[in-house]
Parts: structure tokens; C-alpha cells; sequence
């Protein structure tokens, strides 16, 4: 399977839309046309590309319909189309899949989020910066306006996402995103959700592959007359989230046609052995000189297994940022408990060695010791090396910019 091609900027002038805005709708004939005139008119005004509005009515019984058709006439940058069957993820796989403008972007018929957000979230996708963008209402910067129950229910929903799935994204559900169309001709036909699910599952199969997920903090103020069935939501959520699990851990999530080409780049694995052998230098370094200031007082197998322990936390903190790309604080504490393990397994094999040279030469010198242990600790290195990148920060080898 070949993988994607290069992200690359797009040209500056245009003639055809280069930004699809999906509006999902059902029956919602008492906002649908003032949202659209509003989204219409902000285009109109601060965004620099051609665009197109396009309404996605799925299974509307009310006068919906007619509301679209009447705006695709009275609109020239407006289309509607319609959907036989309800779901807000079909709605959005259907008027993506069709869509022929490079950069694809939904958001929900009540603007709840703040249109000033509209063009910071497409811009890394215009530029070639990012493949996904996702508006957010948990980080930092953002300003929400919401009852206490739905921000609850909002939290715990992506806690559970990160506890479960280990996911790096903040927000899987704000009704905020877009994806560049390369990525989603690819992406599209492995989500199967036609729900509310389809952003999380959207979101996590794109993490896994590697793609490269921007985050803008949003204003967004909920909309009291929403008629969206909670409780039936988060139990088709919950669903989703079990099925999802069970693909990753039966290694079936299918995410090799999503990975990048990187041309004209240094091979990514050549690269961080790079960089993890830089780090791997310094932490043995200093692990020399703290297990030869501690060896006299605490004994050998206490000074290597303390040494061994603060090498592997900072080894871990620099291996995260340098070698693997990750920022942010999201997620350290976790890679942090995970490569707590991968060190027992590097305490055990260096004490090993300890072990053996004490029962075959009692009386071994310092150095031989010293000899002993790093060549012991080049065999731990490598093998944390392998580690660290196929478990401990496999869910975090994405771009993570937007916290840094």
C-alpha cells in the first residue's frame, strides 16, 4: 500500500473552493437559516480562499429541506444535499467523500463555537503544516459557557478516552474539525460509525497512524435547546470506545494506508536512534558518575538500582520531547509509569549482571564492575529503545505543536 504523499502548502491563488464547510443537519428548520446567512457572511469577510457551504440534511421530517434548497439558490458559494437515512456521521462521510476541495471542515448548525476560530483552524491544513484539525474546549485559552452537568459529562467522556484508548487529543467531540482531503479519501472508508462516534473514531485511527492532529482552543456557548438524547449518545459512545479498544488490542486497527511518505527527510527510525543514542550517552554518562558517588556508601546493588532510577526518569522526560516528538504535558505521567516498567526490566538484566560477576569474581575490582554494568546497560538500552517507541509512546508519535 503506498503510503501519502508529502503535505505540502497550497497555492495562493485559487479558483476552485479550497474549503468545503459541511453543515450536518436534521430538522433543525429554526436555526438552519440564520446559522447559514451568519457563516455565509463571515466567509465572506475574513476568509481569503474560494469556499463552499454545504448543507448535508440527513433525513430531516420537517421544513429543512426546503430551507436548504431555497439557500443553495439564493447563495452562489451554498449547496445542500440529502440524506435518506439519519446520522450526523453519515451526513459528514457522504458530503466529504463528494467533495472535491482540498480541505474539508464541519461545524454544528447552532454555531455554538465562535466563527473567529474558523480560519486558525484551517490554516495548518491550507499550509501543509497538519493533517487534522480539531477545536477545543478543554485547553488552555479556551472560554466555554456551559451547565455543569454537559461539562461533567464532557470531561469524563475524554478522561475515558485517554484512560482507555490512550489518546493524545483533548476534545473528540467539539463540532469543530476539518482534515485535508488526501487524508480523508484514505480515512473515510475505515471509520464505521455513522453517529455521534465517527469524530472519536475519525480521531483515534488518524492518532495511530501517525497523522499529525492541530488543536485551537475554541469560545464556544452551549446551546440550551439542544435535542441531542445524552444518555443514548454516551451509551453508543460507550459502544464505539469497546469496539475500538478491542481492534487495538488485537492489532487490527487499520492504519498502514495512513502513514506518510517522508521523502527528501531522514528515515525516521535512522533519525531517533539518533537522537535516543544522544540521550542514551548523557544518561550513561551520568549514571557512571552518580553510581560512583553512591557505590561507596550504599553498596553496589543499591547505587546501580538508584542510579539506574533517576537516569530513567530524565532519560525518559528527554527521550519523550527529543526522540519521539511529544509535548506538552499531556500524557507524561503515563509514559512515565510505562517506562518504569521497561526500567525493572533494565534493573534486572544490569543487577543480573552484578550478580554473576560477584559469584564468579568476589573480590572484582571497581572497574571491572564499572565494565560489567555498561556493557550490561548498552543490552537494557537497546532493548528500551524498542520499547519505548513500539508501546510506551506509540499513541503519542504525532505532532503535538499545539501544546507545546
Amino acid at each position: 500500500m503506498d503510503h501519502l504523499p508529502l503535505r505540502t502548502p497550497l497555492p495562493a491563488h485559487q479558483r476552485e473552493p479550497v474549503l468545503d464547510v459541511v453543515v450536518p443537519v436534521h430538522n433543525e428548520q429554526a436555526d438552519l437559516e440564520r446559522s447559514v446567512r451568519r457563516l455565509h457572511a463571515h466567509l465572506r469577510e475574513t476568509f481569503p480562499y474560494p469556499f463552499r457551504i454545504t448543507v448535508a440534511d440527513n433525513a430531516s421530517t420537517d421544513a429543512t429541506p426546503a430551507i436548504a434548497a431555497r439557500l443553495a439558490e439564493e447563495l452562489p458559494e451554498t449547496e445542500w444535499l440529502r440524506l435518506a437515512e439519519k446520522g450526523r456521521g453519515r451526513a459528514l462521510h457522504t458530503a466529504w467523500s463528494r467533495s472535491e476541495a482540498p480541505v474539508l471542515a464541519y461545524l454544528d448548525v447552532d454555531l455554538s463555537t465562535d466563527l473567529a476560530a474558523l480560519l486558525p483552524l484551517v490554516a495548518p491544513l491550507i499550509s501543509g503544516h497538519s493533517d487534522i484539525a480539531i477545536g477545543t474546549r478543554l485547553a488552555r485559552g479556551s472560554r466555554v459557557v456551559r451547565g455543569p452537568r454537559r461539562e461533567v459529562i464532557s470531561r469524563c467522556y475524554n478522561a475515558l478516552l485517554r484512560s482507555t484508548l490512550a489518546v493524545g487529543f483533548s476534545d473528540a467531540q467539539c463540532g469543530f474539525k476539518a482534515v485535508r482531503r488526501d487524508v480523508a479519501e484514505r480515512l473515510l472508508p475505515l471509520v464505521e460509525d455513522s453517529g455521534w462516534f465517527f469524530d472519536t473514531e475519525m480521531l483515534v485511527i488518524a492518532e495511530r497512524a501517525g497523522l499529525r492532529i492541530h488543536e485551537v482552543p475554541v469560545d464556544w456557548v452551549d446551546d440550551p435547546d439542544s435535542r441531542v438524547d445524552i444518555w443514548a449518545t454516551a451509551l453508543a459512545d460507550l459502544r464505539g470506545i469497546a469496539r475500538i479498544g478491542a481492534a487495538l488490542a488485537r492489532g487490527t486497527l487499520p492504519t498502514a494506508r495512513l502513514r506518510r511518505r517522508e521523502d527528501g527527510q531522514p528515515d525516521r527510525l535512522a533519525g531517533q536512534l539518533l537522537r535516543f543514542g544522544a540521550v542514551g550517552a548523557v544518561s550513561t554518562l551520568g549514571y557512571v558518575l552518580l553510581y560512583g558517588l553512591l557505590r561507596p556508601a550504599a553498596g553496589p546493588q543499591a547505587a546501580n538500582a538508584v542510579a539506574l532510577l533517576l537516569c530513567a526518569l530524565a532519560n525518559t522526560a528527554a527521550n519523550r520531547r527529543l526522540t519521539f516528538g511529544v509535548r506538552g504535558r499531556d500524557g507524561a505521567l503515563r509514559h512515565q509509569a510505562k517506562s518504569l516498567l521497561v526500567f525493572l526490566i533494565g534493573l534486572a538484566l544490569t543487577s543480573g549482571s552484578l550478580a554473576v560477576l560477584h559469584g564468579v569474581a568476589p573480590d572484582a575490582a571497581r572497574a571491572t564492575e564499572l565494565v560489567v554494568l555498561v556493557a550490561a546497560n548498552l543490552g537494557a538500552t537497546l532493548l528500551r529503545f524498542l520499547l519505548l517507541r513500539a508501546w510506551v509512546f506509540r499513541a503519542g508519535r504525532r505532532g503535538t505543536e499545539a501544546r507545546a
